[in-house]
């Protein structure tokens, strides 16, 4: 019921956004911000503006269902 029902989330909110290389967001281009610490390491965030990635896709498909432990009554 779960794939079913994220299936079907998943395809409307493809049909309302873009589809880039993070995942499905509100623009096709991710604004990014690049910059060097102070210790002179390379940092970009990019991703704030996306509805769904590609890697809470594939968490939540790979999640299973637990089965009841013990009665249920």
């Amino acid at each position: 019921m779960k794939k079913i029902s994220l299936t079907f989330i998943l395809l409307l909110l493809s049909f309302s956004g873009c589809v880039n290389k993070h995942g499905i967001s509100a623009k096709y281009y991710s604004d990014c911000k690049e910059y060097y610490d102070l210790q002179g390491f390379y940092h970009k965030d990019c991703g704030e503006d996306d509805i769904v990635t590609y890697k809470e896709m594939i968490d939540v498909l790979k999640t299973k269902e637990t089965a009841p432990q013990g009665n249920v009554w």
